[in-house]
This record gives C-alpha cells, sequence and structure tokens, in this order.
C-alpha cells in the first residue's frame, strides 16, 4: 500500500515537472547559442579592430622614430650652434684682446684627464730701437739735395785720364770710411815688395774686437800673403787684413805709421787710418782723398786683378773655402770694372770706390754714406746713365750738388 503511494506520489513529480524541464531546455539552447553568437561577435570586432591596433600599436614607433629623428636633428641643430657659438666666443676673444695681450694654450689635469685652457698674458715690451745715424747725418749732409737723386750722402765722379770732376756732392768731408781702408792696406803691401809666398798664420790677435764681427778664417789658418791679401780685397776678409798688417816690419802699429805716411804722400790731407781692416770708425777720410788713393792703386796690376775676381778658393787647413767678390756689379758683363772696393760699418753707412770704363772713357766713382744694402750700386748705375746719355762738352766742367 504504502509502495504504490510512493509510485504514484513519483509519477505525479515527473508529470509535473517534465514541462518545466522541456521549457528550461530551450532557454539554455538560446543561452548557448547567444552565447556563441556573444564570441563570435567579439570575435569579429577583434578581427576588425586588429588593424586598428596594429595601427595603435605602430603609431607610437613610429612617433619614437620620429621624436628620435626630431632629437637628433635638434642635436645637430645644437651642435652647429654651439661650434659656431664657441668660434663666436672665440672671435670675442681674439677681439676683445688687447694689443699688449695675446692667448696662451696651456694644458691642465682635471680628475686625471688632460684639458686645454687658453690665459691671457701680457706681450713682452719690446723697446723701440731708434736708428742708427751714421757720421754724415750727424753732420747734416742727408739735407743735400742733387739732381740725380742719389742715396749717398757723398758723391764724387771724375774722369780718371783729365782727373775733372764730372760730379761732387760733399766731396771734401771727411768721414769714417770702413773697409775702404782695406785698399791702402793692398797698396802698402805691393810697394813694400814683401815675399808674397810667405805663409801668415791667423792667431787671436786678429779677432775682431772692435765690432765683434765674424770670419770664415778660424785661428790658425795659414794661407800665402798672396791669398790673404786676395780675399781681403775681393770679399773684405778681416782676419786677413789684420795679418797682413801684423806680418808688416814692425808690426801693426808700423804698418799704420806706413798707411799714413803713403796717404800724406798723396796729397789725401784729411785721411787718417787706425788699423789695416777699417773696422775703427778712425779710419776716415773725404771722397777727394779715396780718388786720389784709387787711381794710385790702380797702377798696380795685383790690386786691380784680386779686387775684381768674381770668386776665389784658398785652402788654410781643412777644407777649402771659396769666398765671392763683395760686389756683384763685378759680375755684370754691362760693367768693365778695373778696380773696386766696397766697405760697411754703421758709422760711415754703405761705401764703393771704383774704376770702370763708361763710353770709353775711364771713370773713377767714389760714394759714401749710402743708404741701403743695394743703394750705392744703385747710385752707380744711376751714374753711369747719366754720362751715357750726356755730351762730353755737357759734362766737361763740375757738376755741384745744391744745398737745401
Amino acid at each position: 500500500m504504502l509502495k504504490s503511494a510512493l509510485g504514484i506520489f513519483f509519477s505525479l513529480f515527473v508529470i509535473f515537472n517534465a514541462p518545466m524541464a522541456l521549457a528550461k531546455e530551450p532557454s539554455s539552447t538560446n543561452a548557448k547559442k547567444a552565447t556563441n553568437k556573444k564570441v563570435a561577435s567579439n570575435a569579429q570586432a577583434k578581427k576588425a579592430q586588429a588593424p586598428k591596433r596594429a595601427a595603435a600599436a605602430k603609431k607610437p614607433v613610429a612617433q619614437a622614430k620620429q621624436a628620435s629623428k626630431s632629437t637628433k636633428s635638434t642635436k645637430r641643430v645644437n651642435t652647429k650652434q654651439t661650434v659656431a657659438s664657441n668660434k663666436k666666443s672665440k672671435q670675442r676673444n681674439t677681439v676683445s684682446l688687447n694689443s699688449s695681450e695675446k692667448l696662451v694654450k696651456k694644458e691642465v689635469v682635471v680628475h686625471g684627464k688632460r684639458q686645454a685652457i687658453y690665459q691671457r698674458v701680457a706681450k713682452p715690451v719690446i723697446p723701440a730701437v731708434p736708428p742708427v745715424l751714421t757720421a754724415g747725418d750727424i753732420a747734416g749732409l742727408n739735407m743735400t739735395r742733387d739732381s740725380l737723386a742719389l742715396a749717398s750722402n757723398v758723391a764724387l765722379v771724375l774722369d780718371q785720364s783729365t782727373s775733372a770732376v764730372l760730379f761732387e756732392k760733399n766731396a771734401n768731408v771727411t768721414l769714417p770710411i770702413a773697409s775702404i781702408t782695406k785698399l791702402m792696406t793692398g797698396l802698402v803691401v805691393v810697394e813694400a815688395q814683401q815675399d808674397m809666398n810667405e805663409v801668415l798664420e791667423v792667431t787671436t790677435e786678429d779677432i775682431d774686437r772692435e765690432k765683434n764681427s765674424s770670419s770664415r778664417l778660424r785661428v790658425g789658418s795659414q794661407l800665402s800673403r798672396a791669398n790673404m791679401l786676395h780675399i781681403a780685397l775681393m770679399s773684405s776678409e778681416n782676419r786677413a787684413a789684420s795679418a797682413l798688417g801684423r806680418h808688416y816690419p814692425g808690426g801693426l802699429r808700423a804698418f799704420v805709421v806706413a798707411m799714413n805716411a803713403k796717404a800724406k804722400s798723396l796729397g789725401m790731407s784729411g785721411t787718417h787710418y787706425v788699423d789695416s781692416t777699417g773696422l775703427s770708425s778712425n779710419n776716415v777720410a773725404s771722397a777727394s782723398d779715396l780718388a786720389k788713393l784709387v787711381m794710385a792703386a790702380y797702377n798696380h796690376p795685383i790690386l786691380r786683378q784680386y779686387s775684381t775676381d768674381t770668386k776665389y778658393i784658398v785652402e788654410p787647413g781643412g777644407r777649402p773655402l771659396q769666398y765671392a767678390n763683395s760686389n756683384r756689379l763685378v759680375t755684370n758683363p754691362d760693367w768693365e770694372i778695373g778696380i773696386q772696393k766696397t766697405g760697411y760699418i754703421s758709422e760711415a753707412g754703405r761705401c764703393l770706390v771704383m774704376q770702370a770704363n763708361i763710353g770709353g772713357r775711364p771713370i773713377v766713382m767714389i760714394f759714401l754714406d749710402s743708404k741701403g744694402k743695394l743703394s750705392r750700386l744703385g747710385d752707380a748705375t744711376r751714374i753711369r746713365k747719366w754720362i751715357e746719355t750726356q755730351q762730353p762738352q755737357n759734362i766737361a766742367g763740375k757738376h755741384h750738388a745744391v744745398q737745401s
């Protein structure tokens, strides 16, 4: 009875719950379908959004690259601006320096690294050296003007065959004559008829203590008297001229006495010698006196030859020495020079005496106290052109310089 009651109750329970189960089944299916649709929709949405996301993802990269490029460009611009700024800064620093300042580069060590720094320092003050006045300048001879605008304070030109003065400028003023002295040295040696083959030695007595000039002949050098005279006249070798004077009978003092005696015999009234080289400014003469010396020396062929040789080699011991003429006009084929001598010390200026054939006439030219290394040669060239362009009768008398 109990069993049948339970069976009836179970059957009723099944009958009443079956429709509800059936009603629930479609909703579950619909839910699944809805879920599937939603998933599909989401997938499509994701698929549709994928390019956008990819684009969005690329955008920051592109932006980053663009930013990087922009940064590099900015750095380049900044670098250029910095370089330009540094250049301008350096220019400003350079421009802002006073004439008495300069930049000095120094290297310093900072944190173990070497760095270059620039410091302003004052330039050393170099005192201005006043121009050296010659004896002619001190005497006011530089105020003398002449028609040929010569650079020499003193000039004298005469015809050797007649002694007629063709041109003169302060010709009777006594001035230092520098190495023109050596022409008298040569004249005394030749007329003393000393042995030209005798070997002379250079000693410490021949060192120039007057002007401290240099010499290619070392102490101990040995040359014949002829070779000493050759380079003394041709190349104005001071130690050779000194050795010639020392090896005169009685020594240098007797030689100087002989020089002054010869000058007096030639009528060189304004002339005085103290040595055989001309390094002392106390060796003095006038242009008129030196013209007499040139004509007297011209009478000796050995003096003409030695003074006009262009080059000469001597062997004083050790390697040979080649000397050149101190007057470049002797190498000029347009000039026919018979005898010549140059000279220079600060008190005398540039000096030149010579005899030359111009237009078939033997001409003696004296130039003292010339300004500029080549100016005495320029004066000789002016005189030569002047003589060549003048008629003989127009230059037969004296041509005086004008005082101004």
